[in-house]
């Protein structure tokens, strides 16, 4: 039964019925309440309705409430005895916190390994390149076939798209070495074949998707080994060793500028949604250090170079290696991959190698040939 039909709450628990209390004689006019005389009964006091579920009680207290330990899946902590040391006690809410250790910048990557592999590579290509330049062609060809191979696999897996690998990994390898023997001619001859290879091969499947895997296809022969063929093209002039070496020089240098300076300095993104490591200040980084290198180079390794020649080379070179390293971010995120292969540790695979490098071929083999000619 509710308490409220008890009546309405009196003034006190001790004091005088209502005039107005129903089922009572009212006191006479002008007497005094005799408390002597008085019923002794006292009126029921009126006792709250519990809330519902939810509900807020004794909010003028604060207790009780939703985020109470009644309404959660915790369990209820007991109070300490007095004199008694509390168990796992909890920190006061205004109890100043540790300040979480800083971070150090990293790289990404192990970058001993990086260092290790970079150094070893660059012995090899060194070491062919002034010995014998047929072992140098030899070298290229075989990164153009791993990168062929690790590209078509990418795409095999991440898309479904079937690129021919023998006939890109056969008509690349041939490429670079009629490069080599027959320069621009004998490049260009060289890509048609190969395109035409691609597009009969893939003949012999199914025609679904044939224009989808060609196309992919006669991407991969001009990304690959067609720019990796003015490689071999810059090794024919006499001073052929170190026009490459200029090349790969200025590259590295750009690559390493910009790692450097936008590692250090570097605050505002270059190009978010494709590399959000890169910033400008990193860009900068690579035009300065690459504008540096190339004066240096053509100045004391060009026969017949320029300094200034060198700062517009440099200049080329930072453009180039940025936009190629740019353009395989792009198809990276298209894949959702963060590295073409595992080859390399601390690099990826090799295609995340040739990235700067193949876009910039092109650039230093013609820059060298309108500064000091072909020969």
């Amino acid at each position: 039964m509710n308490d409220s039909s008890w009546g309405t709450p009196q003034t006190g628990y001790w004091g005088p019925p209502s005039d107005h209390a129903p089922g009572r004689a009212a006191a006479p006019a002008g007497h005094a309440y005799d408390a002597h005389n008085a019923p002794q009964t006292r009126p029921m006091p009126i006792v709250p309705d519990v809330p519902e579920h939810g509900g807020n009680q004794d909010a003028d207290r604060g207790t009780a409430l939703l985020s109470g330990p009644l309404f959660r899946d915790e369990p209820t902590r007991a109070r300490p005895l007095p004199g008694e040391v509390p168990q796992n006690p909890e920190p006061m809410p205004d109890a100043p916190q540790p300040a979480p250790a800083p971070q150090k910048k990293t790289a990404g990557r192990d970058l001993g390994a990086a260092i290790g592999v970079g150094v070893g590579l660059g012995a090899v290509i060194v070491a062919s390149l002034f010995v014998v330049k047929a072992v140098f062609v030899g070298v290229v060809a075989l990164a153009v076939v791993v990168g062929l191979w690790e590209l078509t696999s990418r795409l095999q897996e991440r898309k479904g798209i079937k690129a021919p690998l023998v006939p890109l990994a056969l008509g690349g390898a041939a490429m670079v070495a009629a490069g080599y023997a027959w320069e621009t001619e004998g490049a260009w001859i060289a890509m048609a074949l190969t395109t035409l290879a691609v597009l009969v091969w893939r003949m012999t499947a199914s025609p679904e998707n044939y224009l989808r895997d060609v196309t992919a296809g006669v991407f991969a022969v001009f990304y690959v080994p067609f720019l990796a063929t003015f490689v071999a093209m810059m090794l024919t002039a006499d001073d052929g060793a170190w026009r490459v070496l200029t090349f790969l020089l200025l590259t590295v240098v750009s690559d390493t500028g910009a790692y450097a300076v936008g590692w250090r300095f570097g605050t505002h993104k270059l190009a978010p949604r494709i590399s959000p490591g890169k910033t400008r200040e990193g860009l900068l980084g690579a035009v300065a250090f690459a504008m540096v290198a190339g004066a240096l180079c053509m100045q004391f390794l060009i026969d017949d170079g320029v300094w200034w020649q060198g700062l517009l080379l440099g200049l080329a070179v930072a453009a180039s290696a940025t936009l190629g390293d740019l353009g395989e971010s792009m198809i990276k995120r298209d894949l959702g991959i963060k590295d073409m292969g595992t080859l390399l540790p601390g690099h990826g695979g090799i295609m995340d190698r040739l990235d700067s490098l193949l876009p910039t071929a092109p650039v230093v083999w013609l820059l060298l040939v309108l500064f000091v000619g072909s020969g």
